[in-house]
């Protein structure tokens, strides 16, 4: 079966070729309900269809914003005559999309008319044209209305203060331009759900049987008694179709919540003056938006203000290519993402007037890629579907076999009572039920289940799953590479040391008087002036009036490092003009700026890793404020401290400043060398209680954990060792040592591998690429920066922080961790287990009960001519195995035991030796009680009434229902013998169990005449359920034959 599996049924976690989604679709063959079997995997018509909408939306947008352009360098360059306007005109007018008219020598912005209501609401601009402006790129109409400055004050808005938040002017601006958010498809209700579990092939034929059979029993037997059979198996349909419609809706809830969370989305606005946090689906027109190297462009808008922004349109126009967008260039377009810099946006468009809520509409047609799980269940659904499908044929074939002798013996073959034509549409019901129960549908749909349980539950912990597949994958991960700041430590940072002007000092330990007498007052200006204008955060004023520092936990603590000694940040950054910002990134580990002075002249401020920047420097200032030649004394000296601070676990970064005397144009790069040393500062970032324990816990479950980070690798060494990553047997190793590495020495040398320091995005790329391809790991990657994609994307579970994440870190993530904690990596490693050991639990349940139920009826068919489990009853086992077992068994709590056991890697097989054990055991002894009772059932029980065949058959049948229910509790560990541990504690599984139980007393004792049974005595009952009973310590047996 493995080795089939593998062969049709093997999918990637994640990114799997289309041509392995459409195999195995191919390969199902007989499937009851395609409607339901297949809901929760692509569609891949869908999204052929919307691929191709995107590439067309793509094509149109970049072409319409080349042609545009051209058009508008003619006309305004005078390049042509009117004429040749006009040829222009109508040569794009056969393109099939619209151009901005306005890029045309015949039609003027001047033509523009404000419609009424628009001018009601106070606004010059309606939403049709504003649209036009950005999305079309129309320079032409941007001047006309006044530029970025025209529009805003046309839109009621402030570009400095932003829009008011009086909420009657808020809703007017609302219903004039629209509201941030896509078109998204209904929710499906309830009677959608019961009408797609009607679909089932199976229960339309068995509700054909029962019609048939009403038709014929009332016109033999007459109302109500012939209409018994008939009515039974109609009501079996209707229970069997609302109990899976509830379930399934249950799970569309679930998952709608789901989408809810991931939708979740803020960003940092200007309203009233005031910096605040607010949700992207609540901006507006008007608003004042501040977005950040990393960051998804929320709609359609302006540039304001800012330096080196890069923007990557790829989504929308799919050119790889950066577009710097700045005054000249001030289009920005929703969807596209900030590759670099930072700026103020205003926003002009929103919602489904932009490209990307069109494009969001479409892409949404096609779902989720199926999970491996997903796929490999419904492989074996394939093929017990398959058996189970030869069993009832040949079940058929025999019972009809057996009446047509006894007819031929009675020489009646030409004559058919109406008797015996009810028999005959029994024994079709029979074979068609056969197929109903062992046909497992509801294999594939248990694994959506227990993940749409597991990911609702990871959320209370603070864990967003993105891809249904990365929960389950999770559960097999060998590897965890994690980040240090944030994850494994707070991502609360103080500056706790400092090395100002040569002089070591203890922050914490001096007040600011004491700290700033220390050193001469031109260096702490200087100082000053590099903290509050050589940074990424701000200070503001939030709306409840306090002051509030924003920016990255590094960039606060400087911020209140320079507050703490006195600082205006206000006063130094209106004191000198900013000409050039060169934003932090991973990969120069540093950041810069050019200032003018007021005093004339030009000043370049750089901060960053310390060795970098002070690899940059040829001089520093001394402790009498004087700058003097940096000697090799000074350079140890610096150096040493800087170790001292790193070995101390705190994080160091170096300012330094040069006086640019040649001047500086603003399209050159800020210089990397020939500063002077301001200082260092020593950052503590203390390490989050419970990752050590979390290490520990990750390493008794066979993950290794790596510890990448782009910090000093003593400050990293430091705090690995604190963390319990780095032991005696591992290696600290540096980016750029692990790059000059040969193929064959990472091969020996990455194994070894605990902590990398100084790692650039790509060193991280490729370690994870390594392990899973050369050492065939599943492997975890933690990521938060715009250059992390690659490494999450490469990974097999990218995990991205849900605090300190960018955008764009998030989107090609997996599984956001909200709190950005390493305990809560774990949590989600231990659900991932959960799941995976919840579906074999429900899959070893399930196909005992399809081995005893086929065998049960296809022997007894051979041998006795009739089957002891009628349609009504095998619809009833079947619910109980496949809704009823899903819901108790896949939805079973995660323990602790869980990450005791070495995880299932890449290569383990999904049925495992241990799960054929106890299902050959179960059903062995299964079939051996129920053969018993046919063969020696009477006698036993004294049964020689009349009526004692169907006594026999209750019998079977309370026993057979009861074994089922024993199997379940049995099933809840599949090696441990102790199966009640924690059972009360979910209370799902409780509850089916008692349902279970209660429905069937009913069955027997009161609804006979449908159900084909009659009442048993207390005897009778007791034996039943001790039968079910002793199914448990057996299966403790079974437990203890190794395997």
């Amino acid at each position: 079966m493995e080795s089939y599996l593998s062969e049709n049924f093997d999918l990637k976690s994640k990114h799997s070729p289309e041509e392995a989604l459409e195999k195995w679709r191919n390969v199902c063959g007989f499937v009851k309900n395609p409607k339901r079997r297949f809901r929760f995997t692509a569609n891949l018509s869908k999204r052929y269809e919307a691929a191709a909408m995107r590439r067309t939306n793509q094509e149109k947008l970049r072409i319409a914003v080349l042609v545009s352009k051209a058009a508008f360098q003619f006309i305004s360059g005078e390049i042509f005559a009117a004429n040749s306007s006009k040829i222009c005109y109508i040569l794009f007018r056969k393109l099939p999309f619209t151009l901005p008219e306005s890029s045309f020598a015949g039609v003027q912005p001047s033509d523009y008319v404000v419609p009424e209501e628009v001018k009601a609401a106070g606004f010059q601009l309606c939403a049709d044209e504003l649209g036009s402006i950005v999305e079309g790129h129309d320079v032409k109409k941007l001047k006309f209305h006044g530029g970025v400055g025209g529009i805003a004050e046309k839109l009621s808005t402030s570009t400095t203060s932003g829009l008011t938040s009086d909420a009657a002017l808020l809703n007017k601006r609302q219903e004039i331009y629209g509201i941030n958010k896509f078109a998204e498809a209904e929710a499906k209700g309830f009677w959608v759900f019961v009408w797609e579990a009607l679909q089932d092939m199976t229960l339309m034929i068995l509700g054909v049987c029962a019609f048939v059979s009403l038709i014929v029993g009332i016109a033999m037997e007459g109302w109500p008694k012939g209409a018994h059979d008939g009515l039974g198996i109609v009501a079996s349909i209707l229970l069997v179709v609302f109990v899976t419609a509830t379930s399934d809706y249950r799970q569309s809830l679930q998952f709608k919540d789901l989408d809810k969370e991931k939708k979740k989305i803020t960003i940092q606005v200007t309203r009233n003056e005031c910096r605040q946090k607010m949700s992207i689906y609540d901006l507006l027109p008007g608003d004042i938006v501040h977005l950040n190297i990393g960051d998804q462009v929320p709609a359609d808008g302006l540039f304001v203000s800012g330096f080196s922004v890069l923007i990557d349109e790829s989504s929308l126009t799919g050119e790889s290519e950066p577009v710097v967008v700045n005054t000249e260039n001030p289009f920005m377009l929703s969807g596209t993402k900030l590759q670099d810099g930072s700026c103020k946006m205003m926003v002009t468009t929103v919602g489904m007037r932009t490209q990307w809520g069109k494009l969001m509409a479409t892409l949404s047609e096609g779902g989720d890629d199926e999970t491996p799980l997903q796929v490999k269940l419904n492989g074996v659904a394939t093929i017990i579907g398959k058996v189970g499908l030869f069993f009832a044929v040949v079940t058929f074939a025999v019972l009809v076999q057996g009446l047509f002798t006894s007819k031929l013996q009675e020489g009646t073959v030409w004559s058919w009572s109406g008797d015996e034509a009810l028999k005959m549409l029994e024994f079709f019901a029979v074979a068609v039920t056969i197929v109903v129960v062992a046909v497992p549908e509801g294999l594939p749909l248990a694994v959506t289940l227990s993940l749409a349980f597991a990911m609702k539950k990871m959320m209370n912990d603070k864990a967003l799953v993105r891809h249904l597949a990365a929960c389950e994958t999770m559960g097999s991960a060998t590897s965890i590479c994690s980040d240090k700041t944030g994850t494994l430590t707070t991502n609360h940072m103080t500056v706790v040391k400092s090395c100002i002007c040569t002089s070591v000092k203890e922050v914490g330990n001096h007040n600011k008087a004491s700290f700033c007498s220390e050193i001469p007052e031109s260096a702490v200006k200087l100082l000053l002036q590099s903290i509050f204008t050589n940074t990424g955060g701000e200070i503001v004023t939030n709306k409840d009036g306090k002051r509030e520092i924003l920016g990255t936990p590094t960039e606060t603590a400087i911020l209140e490092f320079g507050l703490s000694l006195g600082g205006d940040f206000q006063a130094e950054r209106q004191a000198s003009k900013l000409v050039k910002v060169e934003p932090f990134n991973s990969t120069k580990k540093r950041m810069g700026v050019v200032l003018e002075l007021p005093e004339g002249g030009l000043r370049a401020h750089t901060k960053g890793a310390s060795e970098i920047v002070l690899a940059g420097c040829d001089k520093v200032i001394n402790s009498n404020g004087e700058v003097v030649p940096l000697d090799e004394e000074s350079i140890n000296h610096l150096n040493a401290t800087i170790n001292q601070f790193a070995n101390e676990a705190l994080r160091t970064l170096c300012l330094a400043y040069v006086e640019l005397e040649n001047g500086f144009s603003p399209d050159n790069a800020i210089p990397v060398s020939g500063y002077t040393c301001i200082g260092i500062v020593g950052i503590k970032d203390p390490v989050r209680p419970g990752v050590k324990q979390s290490v520990a816990i990750c390493r008794s479950a066979g993950i290794t954990v790596r510890m990448v980070t782009g910090d000093n690798i003593n400050t990293a060494k430091a705090i690995a060792r604190e963390c319990g990553i780095l032991t005696d047997d591992g290696i600290a190793i540096e980016g750029p040592d692990f790059r000059e590495k040969s193929e064959e020495e990472l091969l020996s040398l990455i194994p070894k591998i605990q902590v990398m320091a100084r790692s650039s995005p790509m060193d991280k790329h490729t370690l994870v690429k390594h392990l899973r391809t050369t050492f065939d790991e599943v492997v975890a990657v933690t990521g938060d920066g715009t250059n992390d994609a690659p490494a999450l994307h490469e990974a097999d579970i990218g995990l991205a922080m849900g605090i300190a994440g960018t955008e764009v870190a998030k989107e090609s993530a997996d599984v956001i961790i909200l709190d950005d904690n390493f305990s809560t990596i774990v949590t989600v490693a231990k659900w991932g287990r959960s799941v995976y050991i919840n579906i074999q639990k429900f899959v070893q349940f399930q196909l005992t009960v399809n081995i005893v139920a086929l065998i049960v009826n296809f022997s007894s068919a051979c041998l006795t001519g009739s089957a002891p489990l009628t349609a009504v009853q095998l619809l009833w086992v079947n619910m109980i195995m496949d809704t009823l077992g899903a819901l108790a068994l896949a939805t079973e709590p995660p323990t602790d035991e869980l990450m005791k056991r070495s995880p299932v890697g890449k290569k383990g097989n999904f049925i495992s030796n241990i799960m054929w054990r106890n299902i050959l055991g179960q059903s062995l002894y299964q079939l051996m009680v129920i053969w018993y009772l046919q063969a020696r059932g009477k006698a036993m029980f004294n049964l020689d009434s009349p009526d004692s065949d169907l006594i026999l058959n209750t019998l079977i049948f309370n026993s057979f229902v009861f074994c089922q229910v024993f199997n379940e509790i049995s099933s809840r560990n599949m090696e441990e013998i102790n199966v009640f541990k924690g059972i009360l504690g979910n209370s799902v599984f409780v509850a089916v169990l008692c349902c279970t139980a209660v429905f069937q007393v009913i069955i027997i004792e009161f609804l006979g005449t449908f159900a084909s049974t009659t009442p048993l005595t207390s005897s009778q009952w007791f034996l039943s359920v001790f039968i079910g009973f002793l199914g448990m310590p057996i299966a403790a047996v079974i437990k203890m034959i190794p395997v």
